[in-house]
């Protein structure tokens, strides 16, 4: 009997056809989420001339030019978008996890004074803001306005990404806790030596979520920055984009304007392209992390 429950069974016809159109489906919904990005890798690489003149799908570059790429590069005001961008980053991340670290600490301890108020008024806020005029008015007392920092301080911290923190946390061992307590240690020394190497991928996980908003994040800035040379590369992108037309890059941009637009897109989502693959190997362990106990 054993013998033969190990046999494998039979595939009816049924089944192989099932699989076909499950597979069938599934190859046309990859090649239409593919397709635009695809598109925009194409158009970026052509001339001006053959994306206006083309129609129909376009697989190929009928002619292969970089110039829009090296037009992109050369020009001050997307460099100094990617400079701004580049400086929100280095300042946000630190901080952010670091607040999202003992923000979850904080919500996994047990017997915390003041524990279930606090957590209620930072779940609050996860459903209720302030909205955007008391945001602005926020940052003008503060005197934030048209500075770095008002892009940085108002989304150094998420709730959402603290909760996950805090499951991880809630993961780990009490007698880990316990046994350097009994040892002499204190809370900070446990978060940083025991528990921040031990959730790893679930920092790993949250840095990737700080790094993608704030990489994508423009409004923000639309609001806050007043000053040209302070706004991000997302801020010069939407602008070109909306406007249609790269008159604000420069008069002998023109020609090569419906390029430049697809070369910047392309030059504005490879950064993040490029650290995804590095971080991806956490992001399944990272999130489910704590999510089903034993």
């Amino acid at each position: 009997m054993k013998a033969i429950a190990k046999k494998k069974k039979k595939r009816s016809m049924q089944d192989w056809i099932l699989d076909g159109i499950i597979y069938m489906v599934l190859v046309i919904i990859l090649l239409v989420c593919l397709y635009p990005i695809w598109y925009v890798i194409v158009c970026s690489f052509s001339n001006s001339s053959d994306v206006i003149q083309h129609t129909g799908l376009y697989l190929w570059p009928d002619s292969f030019n970089l110039e829009a790429y090296g037009r992109v590069f050369q020009n001050r005001m997307v460099q100094r978008g990617f400079r701004n961008t580049l400086l929100i980053l280095l300042c946000s991340l630190p901080l952010s996890l670091v607040l999202t670290l003992f923000c979850g600490y904080f919500m996994a301890c047990k017997n915390m004074m003041f524990k279930k108020p606090i957590v209620f008024l930072m779940l609050f806020t996860m459903y209720f803001g302030g909205g955007m005029i008391p945001g602005y008015i926020n940052m003008m007392e503060l005197n934030l306005l048209d500075s770095m920092w008002s892009l940085v301080l108002p989304s150094a911290i998420s709730i959402y990404n603290s909760i996950i923190c805090k499951t991880a946390i809630e993961a780990i061992p009490e007698s880990l806790s316990e046994s350097a307590y009994i040892d002499g240690a204190n809370d900070f020394q446990i978060l940083i030596r025991i528990i921040t190497p031990l959730i790893k991928p679930t920092l790993a996980v949250l840095l990737l979520y700080y790094l993608v908003g704030q990489w994508n994040s423009w409004f923000a800035a639309s609001i806050y920055i007043k000053t040209e040379e302070k706004l991000p590369l997302q801020n010069i992108l939407r602008y070109i984009l909306m406007e249609n037309s790269t008159t604000e890059l420069g008069e002998e941009y023109n020609e090569y304007a419906a390029t430049i637009k697809y070369a910047i897109i392309v030059v504005a989502s490879f950064p993040i392209m490029c650290v995804y693959p590095f971080l991806q190997k956490y992001f399944t362990k990272g999130v489910m992390i704590g999510a089903v106990k034993g």
